[in-house]
């Protein structure tokens, strides 16, 4: 199956599905001489991972071995492959809806391209794959922190509520990294009662990369904008994205949206850390729609394989929203596309970064 690799000169693959004995990522391109862990990577994999207040019960420890690729706790410049054992899959919760179409899923359009599908949790289109991706943007995450790069995202909006203040100080401080204290106890509330009534939420993710140099990013057909809205895209339960003023630019005039450019830099950042597909300097700021979980047990209507109409109701082990375990893997794909950035050539420096 193709569309498993990403990037092409910090490239990553990622193998493995949801119920299988592991799923894992194999890094090609990361320089040499970088220290690099297993706890590293398990900081960012301690915040995806299941099993926490608010999350699926599946009980994961996401433990990352490394297999290749580190000499003496150095990269050595060769392939990093990274791998993490399912410990707690339950493929029998599927048994009774193993040919019944999931709405919100992709059980169809898999078995509509390959033929055929993997009914335990969706194999490859599990949102379990994405801990593979996290491993990986742990290892940019060490590269681009030597580079005085930092990537960070917190819930913006979740389940109708709206964050109204902005403190990073909190966001660490509560699991839905929601930089609003009030509105995090407001969304405890909301997700509680939607539990109640077997049913799930989306909401808002923004993403903030501060120290980025100016100059990352290719025109016409490779923008870092548009490969930072692809790497993002990627991500399941994804439904839009969007940069800077992103769609409030469209309700803007010119004076409004532009940033006047001083001596001293721009004086405002409307256009999100990029123009013309390439850095600016400022922060990168992007925006994050997130769709509901589909895995709801609320009755809903489908097909079943024969093609005959049926009701589902999705029991088992899932999430109401994909805030906050989602945080950290859009973060990784913020981390994977800026560091295949660093490595490419830069023309007013004549050398890669």
């Amino acid at each position: 199956m193709a569309g498993n690799s990403f990037g092409r000169l910090f490239s990553v693959t990622t193998w493995g599905e949801s119920h299988g004995e592991a799923l894992g990522a194999v890094i090609d391109g990361c320089p040499p001489a970088i220290p690099l862990s297993p706890a590293d990577i398990q900081k960012d994999m301690d915040r995806r991972k299941p099993g926490r207040t608010l999350t699926s019960p599946r009980a994961e420890t996401d433990t990352v071995e490394i297999l290749s690729g580190v000499f003496q706790g150095l990269t050595t410049g060769t392939p990093i492959s990274l791998i993490i054992y399912n410990h707690d899959a339950r493929s029998s919760d599927y048994s009774e809806i193993s040919r019944l179409y999931r709405p919100g899923h992709a059980d169809r359009t898999y078995e509509q391209k390959y033929g055929l599908r993997d009914w335990r949790g969706g194999g490859r289109s599990s949102a379990r794959e994405t801990a593979a991706r996290v491993a990986a943007g742990a290892v940019a995450r060490k590269f681009l922190d030597a580079r005085g790069i930092c990537v960070q995202a917190f819930t913006l909006a979740l389940a109708g509520v709206q964050c109204r203040d902005f403190d990073p100080e909190e966001i660490n401080k509560n699991p839905f990294y929601c930089p609003d204290p009030q509105a995090a106890q407001a969304m405890l509330a909301r997700i509680e009662e939607l539990r109640a009534a077997g049913d799930s939420a989306g909401g808002i993710v923004e993403i903030r990369a501060k120290g980025c140099p100016a100059g990352l990013g290719e025109p016409v057909f490779d923008k870092l904008d548009a490969r930072l809205a692809a790497a993002i895209m990627s991500v399941g339960a994804v439904k839009g994205v969007e940069i800077g003023e992103g769609f409030r630019a469209a309700g803007m005039l010119g004076s409004q949206n532009n940033d006047p450019i001083t001596p001293e830099g721009y004086e405002s950042n409307h256009a999100g850390g990029i123009l013309g597909g390439i850095s600016t300097g400022m922060d990168i700021i992007i925006r994050v729609a997130v769709k509901p979980i589909p895995s709801i047990s609320k009755s809903q209507r489908t097909v079943d394989a024969g093609g005959k109409p049926a009701h589902i109701s999705v029991k088992g082990r899932h999430d109401i929203s994909a805030i906050p375990r989602i945080i950290p893997v859009l973060e990784a794909m913020t981390l994977l596309v800026l560091a295949d950035f660093m490595l490419h050539p830069q023309p007013r420096l004549g050398f890669r970064i």
